[in-house]
Protein backbone atom coordinates (compact mmCIF):
# COMPACT_ATOMS: atom_id res chain seq x y z
CA UNK A 1 0.00 0.00 0.00
CA UNK A 2 1.28 3.21 -0.80
CA UNK A 3 3.12 5.22 2.08
CA UNK A 4 -0.38 7.99 1.80
CA UNK A 5 -3.12 5.40 1.56
CA UNK A 6 -3.47 5.66 5.59
CA UNK A 7 -4.07 9.28 5.22
CA UNK A 8 -6.79 8.73 2.23
CA UNK A 9 -8.71 5.96 5.20
CA UNK A 10 -8.57 8.15 7.47
CA UNK A 11 -9.75 11.41 5.86
CA UNK A 12 -12.17 9.38 4.49
CA UNK A 13 -13.74 8.46 7.81
CA UNK A 14 -13.38 11.64 9.19
CA UNK A 15 -15.73 13.28 6.28
CA UNK A 16 -18.12 10.59 6.64
CA UNK A 17 -18.56 10.83 10.48
CA UNK A 18 -18.30 14.72 10.30
CA UNK A 19 -21.27 14.61 7.58
CA UNK A 20 -22.86 11.98 9.78
CA UNK A 21 -22.87 14.72 12.80
CA UNK A 22 -23.98 17.32 9.69
CA UNK A 23 -26.87 15.06 9.10
CA UNK A 24 -29.70 16.83 10.43
CA UNK A 25 -28.72 20.48 9.62
CA UNK A 26 -28.70 19.32 6.34
CA UNK A 27 -31.79 17.60 6.48
CA UNK A 28 -33.52 20.62 8.21
CA UNK A 29 -32.21 22.58 5.30
CA UNK A 30 -33.41 20.52 2.55
CA UNK A 31 -36.83 20.61 4.52
CA UNK A 32 -37.13 23.74 4.39
CA UNK A 33 -35.88 24.18 0.96
CA UNK A 34 -38.31 21.37 -0.10
CA UNK A 35 -41.46 21.86 1.60
CA UNK A 36 -43.65 25.58 1.74
CA UNK A 37 -46.15 24.44 3.66
CA UNK A 38 -45.25 26.38 6.60
CA UNK A 39 -46.58 29.80 5.09
CA UNK A 40 -50.35 28.04 4.66
CA UNK A 41 -49.66 26.52 8.26
CA UNK A 42 -48.93 29.88 9.32
CA UNK A 43 -51.82 31.54 7.63
CA UNK A 44 -54.21 29.02 8.87
CA UNK A 45 -53.42 29.53 12.66
CA UNK A 46 -53.53 33.71 12.10
CA UNK A 47 -56.70 32.83 10.99
CA UNK A 48 -57.81 30.62 13.29
CA UNK A 49 -56.32 32.77 16.25
CA UNK A 50 -58.82 36.01 14.48
CA UNK A 51 -61.40 33.79 14.70
CA UNK A 52 -61.31 33.28 18.04
CA UNK A 53 -60.48 36.36 18.80
CA UNK A 54 -63.77 37.00 17.30
CA UNK A 55 -65.63 34.08 19.13
CA UNK A 56 -64.97 35.54 21.91
CA UNK A 57 -66.44 38.75 21.25
CA UNK A 58 -69.39 37.24 20.39
CA UNK A 59 -72.23 37.06 22.99
CA UNK A 60 -73.27 33.41 23.34
CA UNK A 61 -76.82 34.51 24.50
CA UNK A 62 -77.16 37.02 22.68
CA UNK A 63 -76.14 35.77 19.35
CA UNK A 64 -76.00 32.22 19.62
CA UNK A 65 -76.81 31.10 15.66
CA UNK A 66 -73.25 33.27 14.98
CA UNK A 67 -71.25 31.78 17.99
CA UNK A 68 -72.32 28.22 17.08
CA UNK A 69 -71.27 28.83 13.50
CA UNK A 70 -68.03 30.33 14.42
CA UNK A 71 -67.16 27.27 17.01
CA UNK A 72 -67.88 24.79 13.70
CA UNK A 73 -65.66 27.19 11.65
CA UNK A 74 -62.40 27.28 14.05
CA UNK A 75 -63.02 23.41 15.03
CA UNK A 76 -63.08 22.71 10.88
CA UNK A 77 -60.23 25.04 10.03
CA UNK A 78 -58.40 23.46 13.44
CA UNK A 79 -59.11 20.15 11.73
CA UNK A 80 -57.97 21.28 8.77
CA UNK A 81 -54.79 22.21 10.21
CA UNK A 82 -53.89 19.09 12.31
CA UNK A 83 -54.49 17.20 8.98
CA UNK A 84 -52.07 19.79 7.13
CA UNK A 85 -49.33 19.41 9.90
CA UNK A 86 -49.72 15.42 10.20
CA UNK A 87 -49.66 15.21 6.55
CA UNK A 88 -46.17 17.76 6.45
CA UNK A 89 -44.38 15.59 9.63
CA UNK A 90 -45.31 12.17 7.51
CA UNK A 91 -43.71 14.05 4.58
CA UNK A 92 -40.40 15.03 6.52
CA UNK A 93 -39.88 11.89 8.21
CA UNK A 94 -40.08 10.06 5.33
CA UNK A 95 -37.85 12.59 3.23
CA UNK A 96 -35.26 12.03 6.61
CA UNK A 97 -35.91 8.45 5.95
CA UNK A 98 -34.45 8.68 2.36
CA UNK A 99 -31.06 10.90 3.04
CA UNK A 100 -30.24 8.64 5.88
CA UNK A 101 -30.35 5.28 4.09
CA UNK A 102 -29.21 7.26 0.62
CA UNK A 103 -25.99 8.50 3.09
CA UNK A 104 -25.38 5.56 4.76
CA UNK A 105 -25.69 3.59 1.11
CA UNK A 106 -23.14 5.78 0.11
CA UNK A 107 -20.84 5.34 3.32
CA UNK A 108 -20.69 1.47 3.18
CA UNK A 109 -20.12 2.02 -0.70
CA UNK A 110 -17.13 4.04 0.06
CA UNK A 111 -15.72 1.65 2.63
CA UNK A 112 -16.02 -1.14 0.98
CA UNK A 113 -14.39 -0.20 -2.27
CA UNK A 114 -11.19 1.19 0.31
CA UNK A 115 -11.55 -2.09 1.68
CA UNK A 116 -10.98 -4.24 -2.09
CA UNK A 117 -8.56 -1.82 -3.85
CA UNK A 118 -6.57 -2.04 -0.63
CA UNK A 119 -7.05 -5.76 0.04
CA UNK A 120 -3.86 -7.50 0.30
CA UNK A 121 -1.91 -4.93 1.13
CA UNK A 122 -0.79 -3.33 5.13
CA UNK A 123 -2.14 -0.11 6.12
CA UNK A 124 1.04 -0.05 7.56
CA UNK A 125 3.75 -3.00 9.34
CA UNK A 126 4.44 -2.22 12.97
CA UNK A 127 6.70 -4.76 15.46
CA UNK A 128 5.16 -8.44 16.01
CA UNK A 129 5.29 -7.60 19.73
CA UNK A 130 2.85 -4.60 19.89
CA UNK A 131 0.32 -6.71 18.62
CA UNK A 132 1.09 -10.63 19.85
CA UNK A 133 -2.14 -12.20 21.32
CA UNK A 134 -4.46 -10.29 17.87
CA UNK A 135 -1.88 -10.49 15.07
CA UNK A 136 -3.76 -12.39 12.64
CA UNK A 137 -6.88 -10.43 13.24
CA UNK A 138 -5.23 -6.93 13.16
CA UNK A 139 -3.51 -8.06 9.82
CA UNK A 140 -6.93 -9.22 8.22
CA UNK A 141 -6.90 -9.40 5.16
CA UNK A 142 -3.89 -8.48 4.08
CA UNK A 143 -2.43 -11.84 6.22
CA UNK A 144 1.09 -9.60 6.41
CA UNK A 145 3.19 -10.42 10.00
CA UNK A 146 2.87 -7.35 11.81
CA UNK A 147 1.06 -5.66 9.41
CA UNK A 148 -2.06 -3.71 9.96
CA UNK A 149 -5.10 -4.52 7.97
CA UNK A 150 -7.30 -1.64 6.00
CA UNK A 151 -10.18 -3.37 7.65
CA UNK A 152 -8.70 -2.77 11.60
CA UNK A 153 -7.36 0.61 10.61
CA UNK A 154 -11.16 1.53 9.10
CA UNK A 155 -12.67 0.12 12.68
CA UNK A 156 -9.89 1.86 14.50
CA UNK A 157 -9.66 5.32 12.82
CA UNK A 158 -13.66 4.88 12.71
CA UNK A 159 -14.13 5.05 16.72
CA UNK A 160 -10.84 7.14 17.26
CA UNK A 161 -12.73 10.00 14.75
CA UNK A 162 -16.67 9.42 16.40
CA UNK A 163 -15.64 9.57 19.75
CA UNK A 164 -13.46 12.87 19.01
CA UNK A 165 -16.20 14.72 16.89
CA UNK A 166 -18.71 13.63 19.88
CA UNK A 167 -16.32 15.28 22.18
CA UNK A 168 -16.06 18.89 20.05
CA UNK A 169 -19.62 19.15 19.57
Amino acid sequence: MAGYAWILVLGCVFLCNLFKTLLPSVFSFLSKVLQKDGEDERKMRAEIQEMKKEHNSVSMMDEFARYARLERKINKMTDQLKTHVKSRSAQTAKMKWVVNIVFYILQAALMISMIWKYYADPVTVIPNKWIAPLEWMVAFPSGVAGGVGITCWLVVCNKVVSIGLNSVS
